[in-house]
């Protein structure tokens, strides 16, 4: 077993990695009368009986819709009134947020039921075990913005089995690289070195790169939200490829992208922006852009689009005094954030798109 520490004073907690760990997760769970489960319909189809066989009687299930779809606050009324059902209080109950977008949804439910309950992260996807289930941020959508009502809130624990990856689609599987290939670009050019080596491998689910991979995003992860947990400063650079990436998310109503391909394309956008400003290299920029294209993921911006996806990132909650607030690769393994009018990046989304 791999362990990655988050270092956050009283709210520290490990990060364990390892195969077949979801048939032993009693052993890594702290004592609770109460549990609830909350997961989707198609994890819990795939994972809820060997689940349940884990936990044993004292876990209930709350099953909600896959997808951005249930990203919501009508979603959360729901888990919350099923949770009051199950007679769940702040001492009996304690969640385990299973799955990947589920998991953004339930871990504000655990920050905000009964002010604030344990909960632990079981992300099966790859997204979610590189990303999401790591530094605490809960939220779901608002019909304006992506993650615009939420909290900073922790987990007990995150427990990873890279086993579950086996049974994700190919399309969910290049959405959770775009993340992995954003850690090798903002902070860590030696594994964007290793990903453009052994990329073919990791699509393949190779098991050491995966466990490699894994665990060095997780690292990455932790070291960041250890020296800014509420995104003050450093954390921000985690936000590379994410202001395109929501904005696309957002004007296509969650229907057109997942997650990852949206903050793959808007990586894509977000470094051409950073070679027409002059922050990165050419060169460089064309390493990003290369390893990029291996996804297969459509790189290309629909021009009609462009109006409504600049109109969608004025809303975005990281602007300052007016601007548009970016994160855009600068030297290898670092990033600068630039602040641009609407106009500024109107006509460069303009002469970027198709």
């Amino acid at each position: 077993m791999e362990t990655v520490h988050v270092d956050l004073g009283p709210s520290s907690y490990a990060i364990r990695i390892a195969t077949g760990l979801l048939d032993h997760i009693r052993e890594y769970l702290d004592q609770a009368e109460g549990w609830v489960v909350i997961t989707d319909e198609v994890v819990d189809a795939l994972y809820g009986s060997r689940l349940g066989q884990a936990l044993g009687d004292t876990a209930s299930r709350v099953v909600i819709s896959q997808g951005e779809k249930a990203k919501n606050l009508k979603t959360v009324g729901g888990i919350l009134g099923k949770m009051l059902d199950l007679g769940l209080t702040r001492r009996s109950a304690f969640s385990l947020r299973w799955g990947g977008v589920v998991g953004d949804v339930a871990g504000f439910c655990a920050s905000i039921y009964m002010r604030g309950i344990p909960f632990v992260q079981v992300p099966t996807t790859l997204l979610a075990q590189v990303d999401s289930s790591v530094g605490g941020k809960t939220g779901v959508n608002l019909p304006g913005g992506k993650n615009t009502v939420g909290s900073f809130y922790q987990p007990r624990g995150v427990l990873i089995d890279p086993d579950t990856l086996n049974t994700l689609p190919k399309r969910q599987l290049v959405s959770g690289v775009a993340e992995v290939i954003k850690y090798g670009v903002v902070y860590d050019h030696g594994f964007f070195g290793y990903l453009q080596e052994h990329f073919a491998d990791l699509l393949r689910l190779d098991e050491k790169v995966v466990a490699r991979v894994i665990k060095r995003c997780c690292e990455i992860k932790a070291e960041v939200v250890a020296k800014d947990e509420e995104e003050m400063g450093l954390r921000k650079i985690l936000n590379c490829g994410h202001t395109v990436g929501h904005a696309l998310e957002t004007v296509t109503a969650y229907q057109q992208y997942t997650h990852g391909e949206a903050v793959m394309l808007g990586l894509y956008l977000e470094t051409r922006m950073a070679e027409a400003l002059g922050f990165a290299d050419p060169s460089y920029g064309y390493e990003i852009l290369t390893l990029l294209g291996k996804t297969g993921v459509n790189l290309t911006l629909d021009g009609d689009l462009v109006d409504e996806l600049v109109g969608s990132m004025t809303a975005d909650k990281k602007n300052r005094g007016g601007r548009i607030s970016f994160v855009l690769p600068a030297g290898k393994g670092t990033t600068r954030e630039v602040l641009l009018t609407v106009q500024e990046i109107t006509e460069l989304l303009r002469t970027m798109a198709k």
